[in-house]
């Protein structure tokens, strides 16, 4: 009888927990990430700012509200995925924000990449309202969302923490700790500078050792068992034909888009101009980019450095 009574006290216990989870922002990484919360039996309210993008979740048993607002109305613990600081910001504290119907004790986890500055005004403005506000900034990618296997930077209260992991472990597989608010937008965007440096310098070196007269397989092969080796070289390989099942295969589609690394790099820049930090390398990253944003690279994956710097030297 004992072992019986844990067992219901057990699943009572995580039957009770399987309380509603809000969702706001249902794009790329939103709509997968919320799919991953359906499939491991929590209610999902939802909401996006474009209503086609809902169709899919609903489908599959959310229940898709009109707003922010609604959501905080419906659930006490909300998870959000959206584009850029401003919207943050519009989501929480606009007309229709989340704060305008809050409940107090309410767990607010951003997953969105945005300025470490922005995430410390959200925590302050929902502690006003009685709520938890923290940073979950995520990295992997599309693929890694659909799969559950994203690594979650999460910054906040640490009493909150196991919480926040609950529900974030049904969603990626990583979940690591970093300190207080934006402390993960921090490690999210350090990670960012250094994968876009990475990516234009593996772009470059392929590049001059194909017009050295390299096989592209053999140089990356010889590369990937040397001190030059890095995850651009070995798991996300530039120029197509060398890997399989990475954007340079399929004409760049897919992946991390040229425009949100140039986003990513832009915070980078912000915070190394108001902490006074020399970044010459993530500067330059930055300006590539950019620069790539307005040459019709917008919308292909970041590794099409590669693409560009090839048309760059036909010019």
């Amino acid at each position: 009888p004992f072992v019986v009574c844990f067992l219901l006290a057990l699943s009572t216990r995580s039957m009770a927990s399987k309380t509603p989870v809000g969702f706001v922002g249902l794009g790329n990484m939103g709509s997968p990430m919320a799919t991953n919360l359906l499939k491991n039996g929590y209610p999902v309210i939802a909401t996006d700012v474009f209503p086609g993008s809902c169709k899919e979740i609903q489908d599959l048993g959310a229940h898709v509200v009109d707003s922010p607002a609604d959501v905080a109305d419906k659930s006490d613990r909300i998870i959000t995925m959206l584009p850029s600081s401003p919207d943050v910001i519009d989501v929480f504290t606009g007309p229709s924000g989340i704060l305008k119907k809050v409940k107090k004790g309410t767990l607010l986890i951003d997953s969105s990449t945005i300025d470490p500055a922005v995430s410390k005004e959200m925590s302050v403005a929902a502690e006003k309202m009685g709520a938890v506000f923290m940073d979950a900034p995520v990295s992997g990618g599309v693929g890694a969302a659909s799969l559950a296997k994203l690594t979650f930077m999460v910054g906040g209260p640490e009493e909150e923490f196991n919480a926040a992991q609950e529900l974030l472990s049904c969603m990626g597989a990583n979940v690591v700790y970093c300190g207080q608010v934006g402390t993960g937008q921090a490690v999210k965007l350090c990670n960012n500078m250094l994968l876009a440096i990475g990516m234009i310098g593996t772009a470059e070196t392929m590049n001059l050792g194909i017009r050295l007269g390299l096989d592209p397989k053999l140089l990356a092969k010889i590369l990937n068992m040397s001190s030059g080796r890095c995850w651009s070289s070995d798991t996300y390989n530039p120029v197509p034909g060398v890997m399989e099942g990475v954007p340079s295969a399929n004409n760049y589609q897919g992946g991390f888009v040229t425009t949100l690394m140039a986003k990513d790099l832009g915070l980078a820049q912000n915070t190394a101009t108001s902490t006074k930090t020399p970044i010459p390398l993530g500067s330059l990253a930055h300006q590539i980019y950019r620069v790539m944003g307005s040459r019709g690279y917008a919308n292909k994956d970041f590794s099409s450095v590669f693409q560009f710097l090839r048309e760059e030297e036909g010019q």
